[in-house]
C-alpha cells in the first residue's frame, strides 16, 4: 500500500527574512527618530543662546542711551515696556513698613532675599525698588540680615525694569515681609500705593555703598555658554546615534559579506 504524498515540512528559513526585515525598519525608525529629535534639541538650545545674546543687546544699548528723565518715568505698562532697561534717577522717600523680601533669589550662586521697598514719589504715586540682595541665614530662614535704609528724601540711581519675575509656588502667595512672589495688584490693595507698572533695579553709587545690600544683579547672557555646551551635547549624541547605525546596519554587514564572498 503506498502512502499519500506528504506535504514538505515548512522550512523555518523562509520566515527569517520577514523577522529580519522587520526588526531593520524598527532599527531604522528608531535610529531616525533618535538622531532627529537629538539635533532638533541641539537647535532649540542654540536658539535659547541667541535670544539671550539678543536680550542682552538691546539691555547694553538701553543702558548706554542717555539717563530718562524723572518726570518721563512711564504710568502704563506699553510704555513701560519700551524703556525697559534704560537708567534714571528718582528722589522720594521709602515707604519701609512695606519692605518685602523675596525668598529664594540667587546672587552669584547663593540663596538668599531681594530686598523691596517702595519709593514714594511727589506727585503721590510710587515705583518699587529692588533696592538689592541680602543672604539667607543658614540657621533661621526667617532672620534678615541687618542692613541700613536712608531717612528723609534720598535720590535713586537705578535702571528701569519689569516686575519682579515670579517663582513656581503652591497655592497663592503668602503675606508678611518674607514672600515667594509679588504681586501688583495685590501689594496696591494691601498698601493702599499707587505703584507704577514696573520696577526699579537700583545701582551702587555712592549713596548706598555700605548699605549691607550687594547689587552684582545678574545678566541674562552671563550663561549663554551654558546653551553652546548643551547644544553640542545634543549634536554629538545625534551624530553618535547616526554614525552606529550605519557602522553596525550597514558597513559591518557588508564588510561581513564581502569577506564571506569567494574570490576568483
Amino acid at each position: 500500500m503506498t502512502l499519500p504524498p506528504t506535504a514538505p515540512p515548512a522550512d523555518p528559513a523562509a520566515a527569517v527574512p520577514v523577522a529580519s526585515r522587520g526588526r531593520r525598519a524598527i532599527v531604522v525608525l528608531a535610529a531616525v527618530a533618535l538622531t532627529l529629535l537629538t539635533a532638533r534639541l541641539g537647535v532649540w538650545q542654540l536658539s535659547r543662546a541667541a535670544q539671550k545674546e539678543a536680550l542682552q543687546a538691546e539691555r547694553d544699548a538701553q543702558a548706554s542711551a542717555p539717563p530718562l528723565a524723572a518726570d518721563a518715568l512711564p504710568a502704563n505698562e506699553t510704555v513701560a515696556a519700551a524703556v525697559h532697561h534704560r537708567r534714571i534717577r528718582l528722589s522720594g522717600q521709602w515707604s519701609v513698613a512695606h519692605t518685602v523680601y523675596l525668598d529664594n533669589r540667587q546672587m552669584e550662586g547663593r540663596p538668599g532675599f531681594f530686598v523691596l521697598t517702595p519709593l514714594r514719589l511727589a506727585d503721590g504715586s510710587a515705583v518699587l525698588v529692588q533696592r538689592g540682595w541680602l543672604p539667607r541665614d543658614m540657621a533661621d530662614r526667617s532672620r534678615i540680615a541687618p542692613y541700613r535704609t536712608a531717612q528723609g528724601l534720598v535720590e535713586v540711581q537705578a535702571r528701569i525694569a519689569p516686575w519682579p519675575s515670579r517663582l513656581t509656588s503652591l497655592g497663592e502667595d503668602a503675606a508678611g515681609a518674607i514672600r515667594q512672589n509679588l504681586d501688583r495688584p495685590a501689594f496696591e490693595r494691601e498698601t493702599g500705593l499707587a505703584l507704577r507698572p514696573l520696577s526699579l533695579v537700583e545701582l551702587p553709587h555712592a549713596d548706598n555703598a555700605g548699605d549691607g545690600l550687594r547689587r552684582e544683579w545678574p545678566q541674562p547672557a552671563v550663561d549663554v555658554h551654558k546653551h553652546y555646551g548643551y547644544a553640542a551635547q545634543w549634536f554629538g549624541l545625534s551624530a553618535l546615534t547616526a554614525g552606529l547605525y550605519v557602522w553596525f546596519q550597514l558597513l559591518r554587514p557588508w564588510r561581513r559579506a564581502r569577506a564571506g564572498r569567494p574570490r576568483g
